[in-house]
C-alpha cells in the first residue's frame, strides 16, 4: 500500500500538544502473550522486525518470565538473540519485562539494555498477578531495579490498574500515587501507567496526572497504557497529550489483554493512534501503511481479523483500489 491507495486524514494542530511522540509499541510482547495459540518463534522475530521497518524505535521484545505463567512467552531464550540484527533497521530499543532477579539473570546473560518490572496498584491484582501484596512485590523489585540501574540498564515500571480494578472497582488516585511514587523512588527511570481493564475516562487520567505531579512525578518520566475495552483509550491519550504527555504504549493491530483480567480487552491499536496524531501533526516517524502491512500480515498467522479500526478501514480502501484499476 501506498500513500496514494488510501485516505489521508486532514492535519489541524491543536495547541499545547507535544510535537512528537514516542510510541512505546507492546504488540510483540503484551499482545501475543494474550494469544490462545503460541505463535512460532520465527513468526515473532519477523514481526518485530517489520515493526521496526515501520518506524517504531522501542518495541517491547518478549517476558522472562517462568514458561508455566506465560507458555506463549515460554522462548525468550531463542527469541532475543534472532534480533541481533534490528539495529540495521535504525536505532531501535529492544525492551523485556522481568519479573524478578532470576528473571533480570536471563535478561542480562543475552544483553537486553531496557528492562521492565510490572506492578500493580491494588492488592487484589497483586496477589492473583504476583502472589504478593503491594509492598511484597516492591520489594522484590527493589534488588532487580538496584542491579540493572548498576548495570546501566534503562528501567520502566509497568504500574498497572491505576484506574479501575476488576474485584476491588474504582481505584482511589491516591492509591495509586503511592505506589507510583514509590516505583519511582526504587529507581525506576520511566512509569507506565495502566488502564488495564480499559475504564479510565478523559477526566480521571488528567486528574491523576496532576496528582502525581504534585507527588513529584515529572511528566516526561510517564508513559500511558490504555485499552479500549469501552472505546475510550484515544480520547483518553489525548487527555494525557494536553496534559504534555509524550510517550504512547500501543499494541500493532491492536492485540492484546491482560490473562489474569478477564475484562481487560484489546491495547490501544498502533495503528489508530497514528492515525490520530498524523491528523493532529505530531511526529512520530511510524510509517502506517507499513504498520497495517504489518498488522494484516500478523492477523494471516493469526488466523483472524485486525481489530484495529484503521487496519479494517485501510485495508478495504486499499482493496477495493486495487479492484477499480
Amino acid at each position: 500500500m501506498t500513500t496514494t491507495d488510501r485516505t489521508l486524514p486532514m492535519t489541524v494542530t491543536a495547541p499545547d500538544l507535544p510535537a512528537r511522540v514516542r510510541i512505546h509499541e507492546v504488540g510483540a510482547r503484551d499482545g501475543l502473550q494474550n494469544e490462545k495459540a503460541v505463535v512460532p518463534t520465527e513468526v515473532k522475530a519477523e514481526f518485530i522486525r517489520r515493526l521496526a521497518v515501520a518506524g517504531l524505535t522501542t518495541i517491547e521484545a518478549t517476558s522472562f518470565v517462568h514458561p508455566k505463567w506465560v507458555p506463549q512467552l515460554a522462548d525468550a531464550e531463542q527469541l532475543f538473540p534472532m534480533l541481533g540484527d534490528i539495529g540495521d533497521v535504525g536505532d531501535v530499543a529492544l525492551p523485556v519485562l522481568v519479573p524478578n532477579e532470576r528473571g533480570l539473570d536471563r535478561a542480562l546473560a543475552l544483553g537486553a539494555r531496557r528492562i521492565a518490572v510490572f506492578g500493580s496498584a491494588t492488592e487484589t491484582f497483586a496477589a492473583r498477578n504476583l502472589n504478593r501484596t503491594i509492598d511484597e512485590s516492591l520489594a522484590m523489585f527493589e534488588p532487580v531495579v538496584a542491579r540493572a540501574k548498576a548495570e546501566q540498564v534503562h528501567v520502566r515500571g509497568y504500574l498497572s490498574m491505576c484506574f479501575g480494578d476488576p474485584w476491588e472497582g474504582p481505584v482511589p488516585v491516591h492509591q495509586v500515587v503511592r505506589v507510583a511514587r514509590a516505583l519511582m523512588d526504587l529507581g525506576c527511570d520511566e512509569l507506565s501507567l495502566g488502564d488495564t481493564i480499559g475504564v479510565a475516562t478523559p477526566g480521571h487520567v488528567q486528574t491523576l496526572l496532576a496528582s502525581l505531579n504534585e507527588s513529584g512525578v515529572h511528566t516526561d518520566t510517564i508513559g500511558v497504557h490504555f485499552h479500549d475495552t469501552y472505546g475510550q483509550a484515544l480520547s483518553n491519550t489525548l487527555a494525557a497529550l494536553q496534559h504534555g504527555v509524550s510517550t504512547v504504549d500501543a499494541s500493532a493491530g491492536g492485540l492484546g489483554g491482560c490473562p489474569y483480567a478477564k475484562s481487560a480487552t484489546g491495547n490501544l491499536a498502533t495503528e489508530d493512534l497514528v492515525w490520530m496524531l498524523e491528523g493532529l501533526g505530531i511526529e512520530t516517524g511510524v510509517d502506517l501503511d507499513e504498520l497495517i502491512a504489518t498488522s494484516v500480515w500478523l492477523a494471516g498467522h493469526l488466523g483472524r481479523p485486525s481489530p484495529s479500526r484503521t487496519v479494517r478501514a485501510l485495508s478495504v480502501q486499499h482493496t477495493q483500489s486495487h479492484k477499480e484499476q
